[in-house]
Parts: structure tokens; C-alpha cells; sequence
């Protein structure tokens, strides 16, 4: 007895797993199959979108509507263009459109990667293999300087105990400071690869609660912190100290750009938490992740340090040890999780984004 042929649910259903928009199109461009991010893309179910003409989902059909009629008749194999996507309800979104055969015959496979999405994808690859770089580069460079600073430390207290004069005593101790200077710098850089994760259940809106309270106990006046919380969240799995000091750091860095609005007495920060549905970061996708953004009203960051921020040692201010933003991204990332920046005057938005069971 011979089994019944698959149906296009079964046969495509692999494509649900995806986080790119995938439709599966007859030559005549009716939709065989529409995935499930497809059907999030469009605001439309796949009973809606299945049986329907494809093309008329865009804003310019034609292009499509030739590119099926060319991949039916083999006049190539694959075909990649740019296009704008309508959807239910929403603005068309632009989109990079892949169209290619399949084993087959009239049978075409429809990728479409939003081109907001691929620019966002790109530079959270760029972030992360940042973050591998600068872990990398931070254990090499401390264990250079730790094991010098102890010789320097150790023969400028020899030298001291050999020197009678008050005056040249003063130049050892100065040696001294500055090589217990750079230990503690260089332990500060080790600390989150040290520190053993502890893991518990965390409550994200206890965490910005107790962030706030640090931060308002250290700028009472001239500093207001707005909290616009989404109490739906649910909790997780992670190591609350960490997330504080993250959190802290991040904020921390906000509040001292806002130093002159400060003294102005109109500096402000929000703390917004939202919970974001079929999202993809550090190349995997995630059904829900938490959004936590820390926007001030601050002059922005400097367009000479944009790329670099997450960066170690790198500040935008004086005195800045140009530490808190790279040690706040690698306590993200023992979260599997992210955090990018956008920034323009007058508005400077660090998101948090951290995966949710």
C-alpha cells in the first residue's frame, strides 16, 4: 500500500524554524506555503495568505509576477532584488527578495530578508565578534602588564628602603601609587571572567528599581528618572548582581553625560521594559526576549567613538576609564543577550535585550 503524498504543511514546515520570511510560490505566484515569520511580517494568517497571489503583496507586483515566470522557465536559477512589503495594517517595510527554483517543476521558494532586520543582524555579528575580540585582547594585555607591575612595585620598594632623602622617597612612592594603579585597573578588566555565575530567579523591574535607587541617592536634584515598566515581563534565569551592575553601569554613563542638563535641572532618564516576540540576536532566534531601554536627553555619543563604544578604554569623556559599557556588555552576553546603542542629540537609547524562557 503506497503512502499518501505529504501535504505543503508537512513538507515546509521546517521553514517555520526560520527567522526570515520564507513563502513557497507557485509559477503563477498563488502561495503554496507562507511561514510563520512571514505571516508575523504581513499581520496575516497563513489560511489567509495560502491560495492567495503572492505578488500582490508587494507595492511593485510586476517584478515579482516576471521573476516567477523567469525561474519557471529556467531562464536562471536564482534572483535577488529589492522590494517593499505590504502589511495589514502597518507601513510597507523594505525587504531584500531572493527567488530561486526547487527540485520541483513551477515550485519557487521566496526568501525575503527585511533590510532593517539584515542591517540590525549584521551589526549585532559585529558586537559580538567585538565582544570575543576584546576578551581576547583584555587577557592578553593584562597578563603582559600584571606580571611587569609586580617586578616594578617590588624593586621600587627595595629602592626605597636603600634611599635617606624625604625628597627622592616621594618619587618611589610615586612609583608605587601608579603600579597599584594599573593592578587595580587590570583586575577590574579580569573581574567578570573571574566571578563565578550565580544563578536565581531575577524580577528585571526589582533590578531597575534598585538601579534607580542608587542613581537618584547620587543626583537627588536636577535628575529625573521616568519608569515605564511592562509588569507582564516575566522572570528568568540569571545572575542579579550582574545585572545590576550592568544596568548601573549603563546608567551610570547616561547620568554623566547629562551633567550639564543636570545642573540645568531638566536631565531626564527613562527606564522602559518590553517584552519583543520572534526576535533574532547573536544569530539565533528567540520566541521572546526582554527589551529594557535606558534613553536620556543627553548630547549624544560623539560620532568619533559610535563604532568603538563597547570598546575598553575607550571614553567619551575626561577621566573616564572607558570600562563600565564594555564590563555591562559582557555581563549581557553571560545572559546571552545584547546591548546596542542609537544615538542623536538629544536622545541617546541603550537597549538591553535578554532572552525569556
Amino acid at each position: 500500500m503506497s503512502k499518501p503524498a505529504p501535504t505543503a504543511a508537512s513538507r515546509f514546515q521546517a521553514f517555520d524554524l526560520l527567522a526570515t520570511l520564507v513563502a513557497v510560490v507557485h509559477t503563477d505566484g498563488t502561495v503554496l506555503f507562507a511561514n510563520a515569520a512571514l505571516e508575523d511580517a504581513i499581520g496575516a494568517s497563513r489560511r489567509t495568505i495560502e491560495g492567495s497571489q503572492f505578488p500582490g503583496f508587494f507595492t511593485e507586483p510586476h517584478i515579482l509576477s516576471n521573476a516567477l515566470s523567469g525561474a519557471g522557465s529556467n531562464e536562471f536559477a536564482a534572483l535577488r532584488y529589492d522590494a517593499w512589503l505590504n502589511r495589514l495594517n502597518h507601513d510597507p517595510i523594505p525587504v531584500h527578495v531572493i527567488v530561486a527554483q526547487t527540485e520541483r517543476p513551477n515550485e519557487i521558494i521566496v526568501e525575503l530578508l527585511p533590510l532593517e532586520q539584515q542591517a540590525r543582524q549584521d551589526r549585532e555579528e559585529r558586537l559580538i565578534d567585538q565582544a570575543q575580540a576584546n576578551k581576547e585582547l583584555i587577557r592578553n594585555l593584562a597578563h603582559e602588564i600584571k606580571n611587569p607591575l609586580g617586578g616594578i612595585r617590588g624593586a621600587a620598594q627595595l629602592l626605597e628602603m636603600e634611599i635617606d632623602s624625604r625628597e627622592l622617597t616621594e618619587y618611589t612612592q610615586v612609583i608605587i601609587h601608579e603600579a597599584d594603579r594599573l593592578q587595580t585597573l587590570v583586575d577590574r578588566l579580569l573581574a567578570p571572567h573571574r566571578k563565578p555565575h550565580v544563578v536565581g530567579d531575577v524580577n528585571i523591574h526589582e533590578v531597575c528599581e534598585r538601579v534607580r535607587a542608587l542613581v537618584q541617592a547620587e543626583f537627588p536634584k536636577g535628575l529625573q528618572v521616568v519608569q515605564d515598566y511592562d509588569i507582564s515581563i516575566p522572570e528568568f534565569r540569571g545572575d542579579r548582581e550582574q545585572l545590576i551592575q550592568a544596568l548601573l553601569n549603563v546608567v551610570h554613563n547616561a547620568a554623566q553625560a547629562l551633567a550639564e542638563r543636570i545642573k540645568a535641572g531638566d536631565a531626564q532618564i527613562i527606564f522602559r521594559t518590553r517584552i519583543a516576540r520572534q526576535v533574532t540576536f547573536g544569530k539565533q532566534r528567540y520566541r521572546l526576549a526582554l527589551e529594557l531601554h535606558v534613553i536620556d536627553n543627553g548630547p549624544g555619543v560623539p560620532d568619533s567613538i559610535k563604532d568603538r563604544i563597547f570598546f575598553p578604554l575607550v571614553s567619551g569623556r575626561d577621566g573616564g576609564s572607558g570600562l563600565g559599557l564594555t564590563l555591562a556588555q559582557t555581563f549581557v552576553q553571560q545572559h546571552h543577550g545584547l546591548i546596542e546603542c542609537d544615538s542623536v542629540p538629544g536622545r541617546t537609547d541603550f537597549k538591553i535585550l535578554i532572552p525569556l524562557p
